[in-house]
């Protein structure tokens, strides 16, 4: 969602403040804005669209100053344009926000009738008009602060400026992550680690209800009942490098070749060392007496959660419901206490997602979560974490965290399987051998780019394109749709491949390419015989198997798409490289903006 930097030292911040914006592109945006104090007055540089608008406003009309705040918005309340572009300005305040105000139209009644003039059809400029308001009531700029943040409903990481005020920055979270960063002379605030890479290593992150008063030494923290409280300094694992493009065109391409590497760093997480066996993990419960797994998560890793109910289901024996997070707690589903409930986040941060946990903790569910990023909101709420080591992902639709949340999820399917008593030790040795040479598979399948970009040219000039499977590879068929409509803005739509004669039939003509994933094993007759139905009705098929399944086909194929074979539990790592990469050609050959695609954000931080 929304991005968030802010600077106070005793050195000008503007092209630093740029910067950091711009390391927060991968989160999504239509606007963005700076406010810096040059120790006089409130300097505000405001533009619709890319940063570099941004950047073009700051070069005509310059603005800097020792003390500033910066900000990135994905719309919710309010067009995405110029005047709604944060940050917002009302007398001698200046705020940022991520998040909803979810009473913020009773809040600008209230002000209206005050008769302040509200210029924007944004939930944040109330805020803005709540600190002016109490600051010209006489109120200290803490005390005005603390009075607005006691008016506010909703989700919001705040960061605000009080002309003025040359000593301070202020700002509050409650539902939103921020994090601080510790300089010399100099402190920061930020949306995330990743904001502050170019400027320290060294972070604190702020936990539910905290706000806090930033000077050029150091931070006050408080809770939410404003009482003095102390949150840990940590070291980010955050680098430049980690967050360059390299020699790659664009970081999805980037992180698509790196999961070899990302999912061996995973799986070693997970392997007890120099042994053929899944290494036991602290848990404050015991698998063993688990009856029913429910698992929880939104878009691509909610597919990766329909994968792993295939694995537990049938490797362990544990009945395993999947839920859309966003829907989860609004159905009321019935939770027996001491059973699991899994969730999964790239970020940790997906409002969805946490309201999911909140739910299963007051049901009693043991709860534990699957997270990329350390120190998330998610890792804290969930108490029990089984973490990814994809690095930070930069291009919004997610590649790497994907396979390494798949990585996990078959490490946790094999530990729970143990546990039940459903693993002998000879399936183990096989299960984890498989899993030290998936990289080397994996690494192979990168080979076959080329082939998947000449298939991704014919893709591109579609208007609709299908995805079918079965078993395990029917959630491979949904995230190849997902990630070819994300970045190249082609419909498209994955079905089961036995549900296409139940209606998805009628689409099929010779305009709509199908692309089929069957790796070759006790499905595939059943997957192709589908196949064979879509291509006596005119359809293009590309059809993506191992040698041993393209072998039985001699069906008149638009291409045919040979994947490396590896343990049949393991293959959709290696099938999602290559609807990855499908999808990521045929982007670039539409001239859409890969890494940021209109309208969505990294991490969906609102409801």
């Amino acid at each position: 969602m929304c991005g968030i930097i802010g600077i106070i030292g005793d050195k000008p911040v503007s092209d630093r403040m740029l910067y950091g914006l711009r390391r927060l592109e991968y989160r999504g945006y239509d606007s963005a804005g700076i406010a810096i104090c040059n120790g006089e007055q409130i300097l505000r540089r405001r533009a619709a669209g890319k940063l570099f608008n941004l950047e073009k406003a700051v070069d005509e009309d310059p603005a800097d100053g020792q003390r500033g705040i910066g900000h990135t918005r994905w719309a919710t309340h309010g067009a995405p344009n110029e005047t709604n572009a944060h940050p917002h300005v009302s007398g001698r305040v200046a705020v940022v926000h991520n998040g909803i105000i979810e009473n913020f139209k009773e809040l600008r009644a209230e002000l209206r009738e005050a008769g302040r003039t509200i210029e924007t059809e944004t939930d944040t400029e109330v805020v803005a008009h709540l600190i002016d308001s109490f600051l010209k009531a006489n109120y200290p700029p803490k005390e005005a602060v603390q009075a607005a943040l006691d008016k506010l409903r909703g989700a919001y990481a705040l960061v605000i400026l009080i002309e003025g005020d040359e000593e301070h920055l202020y700002a509050a979270r409650k539902g939103s992550p921020l994090v601080i960063g510790h300089g010399h002379k100099e402190m920061y605030l930020g949306s995330d680690a990743i904001a502050l890479a170019h400027l320290t290593s060294q972070v604190t992150y702020l936990e539910e209800g905290d706000w806090l008063i930033l000077d050029r030494a150091g931070a006050a923290i408080f809770d939410g009942n404003g009482k003095p409280v102390t949150r840990r300094k940590s070291t980010s694992g955050i680098t430049n490098a980690l967050i360059d493009k390299g020699n790659y065109r664009h970081f999805m391409l980037k992180e698509i070749y790196e999961q070899p590497q990302v999912v061996s760093q995973t799986l070693s997480h997970y392997i007890a060392p120099n042994t053929e066996a899944l290494k036991a993990q602290s848990l404050p419960f015991d698998f063993a007496g688990i009856a029913r797994i429910s698992i929880i998560a939104c878009g691509t890793s909610y597919y990766a959660g329909m994968i792993a109910r295939y694995w537990v289901e049938q490797l362990a024996r544990v009945s395993v419901e999947v839920d859309i997070a966003s829907e989860f707690r609004y159905r009321d589903p019935v939770l027996s206490p001491g059973d699991m409930a899994l969730f999964i986040s790239q970020s940790g941060e997906t409002s969805d997602t946490l309201e999911a946990v909140r739910h299963a903790k007051a049901a009693e569910q043991n709860c534990l979560a699957i997270v990329n990023v350390p120190e998330s909101s998610m890792e804290r709420e969930a108490g029990t974490v089984f973490p990814t080591k994809a690095g930070p992902e930069v291009g919004v639709a997610s590649t790497k965290a994907f396979t390494c949340q798949l990585a996990v999820l078959a490490a946790l399917s094999g530990l729970v399987a143990k546990a039940k008593g459903h693993l002998d030790a000879a399936e183990e040795a096989e299960l984890v051998a498989a899993m030290q040479h998936l990289p080397a598979v994996m690494n192979r399948a990168l080979k076959d780019d080329p082939h998947l970009e000449a298939v991704a040219q014919e893709i591109a000039k579609a208007r609709d394109v299908l995805y079918l499977g079965r078993g395990q590879d029917f959630p491979i068929a949904l995230e190849g749709a997902l990630k070819l409509k994300e970045i190249s803005y082609i419909h498209a739509e994955g079905y089961a491949a036995g549900e296409m004669k139940h209606g998805p039939i009628a689409l099929i003509d010779e305009d709509v390419p199908v692309i089929v994933v069957a790796p070759s094993g006790p499905l595939f007759e059943k997957t192709v015989s589908n196949m064979q139905e879509v291509i006596a009705r005119g359809a293009k098929v590309v059809l993506i198997s191992d040698k041993a399944g393209l072998d039985q086909v001699d069906d008149a194929l638009l291409e045919r798409i040979e994947m490396p074979m590896t343990h049949p539990m393991l293959q959709p790592l290696v099938s999602a490289i290559y609807v990855q990469l499908i999808a990521y050609h045929a982007a670039v050959a539409k001239g859409t903006d890969v890494d940021q695609p209109r309208n969505l954000a990294k991490a969906v931080t609102v409801e």
